[in-house]
């Protein structure tokens, strides 16, 4: 289904006002790193990459079996600024930009294999309500050309479409009962 889309994971933000890693907070059994990497490679999505900070590193790859891991070194410049680390990951050595990504922040967790499918129908940057993520991302130059502080709703305008899902964000402990 989504055979050679590549995916972003984003899982380098400090978790500062949930009190621990969000990457690393489990759900059913399984980490929100972990679950999000499933649920990507069971909709064929390839490569995936994994966004984390430097002291997470080793247990976000741990987490993340089946996803290339990379460290974005300023994690407090932005979330726009991991992506940026991602998308480069994706170009690798060949250099070729991706033509669509899907953009997965790590804490906004509510989507599942059929958000995905209903994101794939689209051929621009699309938001799926009402889970709001992950996020179908076309506009890869602009991002790229961005300050790794911008927030990406002022780079990117993105379509909102119906898809299968729940809106969850999981920002501080009382988000945390969401998931029971």
């Amino acid at each position: 289904m989504g055979k050679g889309i590549p995916a972003v994971i984003l899982a380098a933000g400090a978790s500062s006002r949930l009190g621990q890693p969000k990457a690393l907070v489990e759900w059913d059994g399984e980490t929100l790193t972990g679950r999000a990497v499933r649920l990507l490679k069971e909709s064929g999505c390839s490569p995936i990459i994994v966004v984390t900070r430097p002291e997470l590193l080793v247990d976000v790859a741990i987490a993340s079996r089946g996803a290339n891991v990379v460290v974005n070194q300023y994690p407090e410049e932005g979330r726009t600024g991991s992506l940026q680390v991602g998308l480069l990951a994706l170009m690798g050595d060949n250099g070729r930009i991706p033509r669509r990504v899907f953009v997965v922040p790590v804490d906004r967790c509510g989507w599942q294999k059929e958000t995905l499918e209903t994101l794939l129908k689209e051929t621009t940057d699309s938001s799926p309500n009402p889970s709001g993520h992950p996020l179908l991302l076309c506009s890869v130059e602009d991002v790229l050309a961005s300050g790794p502080d911008e927030p990406l709703r002022d780079i990117v305008r993105f379509s909102r479409i119906d898809a299968p899902g729940e809106h969850l964000n999981i920002d501080a402990p009382a988000d945390l009962e969401a998931l029971k």
